[in-house]
C-alpha cells in the first residue's frame, strides 16, 4: 500500500509561487531604480562600463559647475573692470581740463580735489569681494584686501589726501579645473590689473663675484627658479630669463648688479624659497615681518608705478598749478594706465569666452556619456512593463490554481 504524503504538493506549490513572487519583486526593483543590474554578478561586463561611465559623469559634472562659476566670476570681474575704466576716462577728461592754460591756480586746484575723490572710488573698486566673500583682485590672498591706502598731507592741498597706495596681494594663482588636466585661471592679481608702467628695479650691489652658496630657488612673478651651488650672477642671469617669468634679467652695467625688467605694465613680484636668500643677498629685497608689505631693499633703485601712482601724480601737479606737467607726463601717464586696463579686460573677456565654450562642450559630453550610461546601466521600461505584466497574470494564475489544486482540510483530502 503507497502512503502519499498531504504536504508534497503544498510544498511544491510554495517553492513555485516563491519563485514567481521573486521574480516579480526584481522587476518591480528595477523599474524602482530604473537600473537593470543590482549585483556584479548579473552582468559583470556591463558593470564595469558603467561604472567608469558613472564616475566620468560625475567629473563631468563638477566641471560644468566649475565652467559655470568661472563665467559668473569673470562677469563679476567685467563689471568692477569697466567701471574702473569709465573713471580713468573722466580723469583723463579733467587731466586735458586742467592742462589748458586759461585756468587760474584755485581751478586746477577744484580739479585736483576732484581727482582725489574719483582716485578713493579707484581704490574702492579695486578692494571689491566677489558673492564668495573673497577678494577679486588680490590673487590667491582671497582674503587679503589688496590695497591699502597711505594718507598724508599734499603741497597744496587743504585735507588730507592719499599719498601713496600699496598693494599687498599676490599672483593670480587661482584656478579651476575644467576638464581632466586642464584648467582656467579665475583671477586677475592687482599687481597686473591696476599698473600702468613697466617696472625696473637695479640692485645697487656689486654681485661680480657673488656665488650661490647652495642648491636653492627663488621665485619671479611665481615662477620658481631653481638655482644650483656655484651659480653666479650671469647664471641666475640666464636661468631667470630661460623662465617663463615676465621680466627681462641683466646686469646692470653701472652698479654690476642684478636688474629686472618688465616686459609688460605689471607688479614685479620677487621671493627668496624658503631656507634660501640669493635675492636678498643681492640687494633686490629685504626680509620682511609684514609679508603685506613692499620688500624691495631700500638701496634698489624702483621704477614704473600703478594707475593709482599716475593719477597721484596728476593730481599733484594740478595742486602745483604746474599745467605743462599735467598736459605732457601727467596726461601720459594715464593713457598707459587706461591702455593696461583696457589690455585685462580684454584677457578677461577672453577667458569668459573660453569658460563658456567649455560650459557648452561638456553640457553635451554630459548627455552624450548619460546616454552611454542609460544603455550599459539602465531598462526599457516598456519592456519592463510588459514583463511586469506577464508575471503578475502568472503568479495571480498560480495562486488560483493552487486554490484550486490543494485540499484545504482533511476531510477534503479523503473525500
Amino acid at each position: 500500500m503507497s502512503r502519499i504524503s498531504s504536504d508534497m504538493p503544498l510544498t511544491d506549490m510554495q517553492y513555485h509561487l516563491r519563485r514567481q513572487e521573486e521574480s516579480l519583486s526584481n522587476v518591480k526593483s528595477r523599474i524602482s531604480s530604473g537600473t537593470r543590474i543590482r549585483e556584479l554578478r548579473e552582468d559583470p561586463m556591463a558593470a564595469a562600463h558603467s561604472t567608469r561611465f558613472d564616475s566620468y559623469l560625475t567629473r563631468l559634472r563638477q566641471y560644468e559647475q566649475n565652467s559655470k562659476y568661472a563665467m559668473e566670476h569673470y562677469d563679476i570681474q567685467d563689471g568692477y573692470l569697466r567701471s574702473f575704466t569709465d573713471i580713468l576716462q573722466r580723469v583723463r577728461e579733467l587731466a586735458v581740463t586742467g592742462a589748458n592754460g586759461i585756468f587760474a591756480a584755485d581751478d586746477t586746484r577744484y580739479i585736483a580735489v576732484e581727482i582725489n575723490e574719483l582716485l578713493k572710488e579707484m581704490v574702492s573698486l579695486a578692494n571689491m569681494t566677489g558673492p564668495d566673500g573673497k577678494q577679486l583682485f588680490a590673487g590667491d590672498k582671497a582674503f587679503t584686501e589688496p590695497f591699502r591706502l597711505v594718507e598724508g598731507t599734499v603741497e597744496g592741498g587743504g585735507e588730507s589726501m592719499i599719498v601713496r597706495v600699496e598693494y599687498r596681494g599676490a599672483g593670480a594663482n587661482r584656478r579651476t579645473e575644467v576638464s581632466d588636466g586642464s584648467y582656467i585661471t579665475l583671477d586677475i592679481g592687482g599687481g597686473e590689473a591696476f599698473w600702468a608702467e613697466r617696472m625696473n628695479v637695479v640692485s645697487r650691489f656689486d654681485a661680480t663675484n657673488y656665488r650661490v652658496t647652495e642648491n636653492s630657488s627663488v621665485f619671479v612673478d611665481g615662477v620658481e627658479i631653481k638655482l644650483t651651488a656655484g651659480d653666479t650672477l650671469h647664471a641666475i642671469v640666464a636661468k631667470i630669463n630661460e623662465s617663463t617669468a615676465p621680466v627681462r634679467a641683466y646686469v646692470d652695467p653701472q652698479t654690476r648688479g642684478l636688474a629686472m625688467n618688465g616686459t609688460n605694465a605689471h607688479l614685479i613680484r620677487l621671493e627668496d624659497a624658503m631656507g634660501s636668500s640669493v635675492f636678498q643677498d643681492l640687494g633686490m629685497i629685504q626680509q620682511s615681518n609684514d609679508p603685506s608689505a613692499p620688500n624691495w631693499h631700500p638701496s634698489a633703485l624702483v621704477s614704473g608705478g600703478s594707475a593709482f601712482d599716475m593719477v597721484i601724480r596728476l593730481r599733484d601737479s594740478l595742486l602745483r598749478h604746474d599745467q605743462d606737467f599735467a598736459g605732457s607726463q601727467g596726461l601720459g601717464g594715464i593713457d598707459l594706465a587706461i591702455s593696461n586696463i583696457l589690455e585685462t579686460l580684454t584677457l578677461a573677456g577672453s577667458r569668459r569666452e573660453r569658460a563658456d565654450f567649455t560650459w557648452h562642450r561638456i553640457s553635451d559630453e554630459i548627455v552624450n556619456v548619460g546616454k552611454a550610461l542609460a544603455r550599459e546601466h539602465g531598462i526599457d521600461y516598456q519592456e519592463a512593463a510588459v514583463e511586469l505584466a506577464h508575471l503578475d497574470f502568472a503568479h495571480r494564475a498560480a495562486l488560483q490554481t493552487a486554490a484550486r489544486v490543494i485540499p484545504t482540510t482533511l476531510l477534503d483530502f479523503l473525500r
